[in-house]
This record gives C-alpha cells, structure tokens and sequence, in this order.
C-alpha cells in the first residue's frame, strides 16, 4: 500500500513547474519560459496569464530547494520550503471533489490557483526533506542543462533530467573518445 501516492504526485508537479516556468538552459539550449505549458496541473489549461505569473514567482522559490539540495545545503532547502510553507499559508484539509474520495489537500480553499499550487508543492517537498532520502532531488548535470529532477530510481544514481540529456552527453563523450 502506497500511503504517500498524493505527495508524490505533487512533487512531480513541482518540477513540472521549476522546469516550465524557470528560464535557464533546457537539453543544450537557452530556455526563456516565455510560454511555458502547465496544462498538465489541475485546473493549468484554463489558468490566466496572471495566475501563470503568479505561479512562476513561487517556481523560482522551489527551484532555489532543488538547487540547495543538489548542492549539499540541505539547511538552506528546509530555510526556503519553510519560508513558503508560511507564505501560501499551507494548511492540510480533507477534500472530496471530482467524485474522487477524501484525500488532503494542503491549501486554504479560498487560495488562488497558483498559490494552492504552490502551498501543495512547498508541503510534498518538506515531507521529501522530511526523510532520509531527501537527497533525491537534484539539478541536471548535463552540459547546457540546469532543469530539476526527482529520482526515483532504486539505487539513487540518477543525474539528469531526461533520457535525452543522458544521451546527449553519453554520445559527446564517446565522440571524444573516438577523436583520440
């Protein structure tokens, strides 16, 4: 049984968000989040420009967690995720809606779209720094690339954000080898 499915889901939403709405550098190439995609989180494809704004604001505060996780500062991320867990003002309610049963949600019900987001994210990150492998969340570590991650892989070894940076950056290097 899977008690924390809803927590992880909300996690990967996360960094949807960090990756969608943060500008950086994105499979080698510059990424200005100019018109990011949130249809993928509930209620995302009817979202207004001002609550999109609204969530990127919270987005470059989760991305200041993955980055301080990644590098060793697991005390600066706990600093952060409490800092927005108090400004979303994230608070855990049952909720039954959508003919789905009773789960939590960790948002006033009165909170705009992009906060509820958020005051969810901020909560599902503290219960992931929360544990022991709260060293799962990462930064990218391909060349050109600084989206986030989750690993959720059994040993803990991932290292990029996608199958296509990993590959990009297995072939450059046999590319290198070969030109030796």
């Amino acid at each position: 049984m899977n008690f924390d499915s809803h927590a992880s889901d909300v996690v990967a939403a996360a960094v949807q968000a960090v990756n969608v709405l943060t500008p950086g550098e994105a499979l080698g190439r510059a990424y200005a989040a100019d018109e990011p995609d949130v249809s993928g989180l509930a209620g995302g494809a009817e979202a207004a420009g001002k609550d999109v704004d609204e969530l990127r604001g919270y987005a470059s505060r989760l991305r200041a967690i993955f980055e301080a996780v990644d590098t060793g500062h697991i005390d600066q991320a706990c600093v952060v995720t409490n800092a927005l867990l108090a400004d979303t003002q994230a608070v855990p309610r049952l909720i039954k809606h959508d003919n789905e049963p009773w789960h939590i949600h960790f948002h006033a019900g009165s909170a705009s779209w992009a906060r509820g987001w958020a005051a969810s994210m901020a909560t599902a990150l503290a219960i992931v720094l929360g544990n022991p492998m709260s060293d799962r969340l990462g930064v990218c570590t391909a060349t050109a690339c600084d989206r986030v991650f989750v690993d959720v892989s059994r040993n803990g070894t991932k290292r990029f954000c996608s199958t296509a940076c990993q590959n990009r950056i297995k072939a450059a290097a046999f590319r290198a080898r070969k030109q030796v």
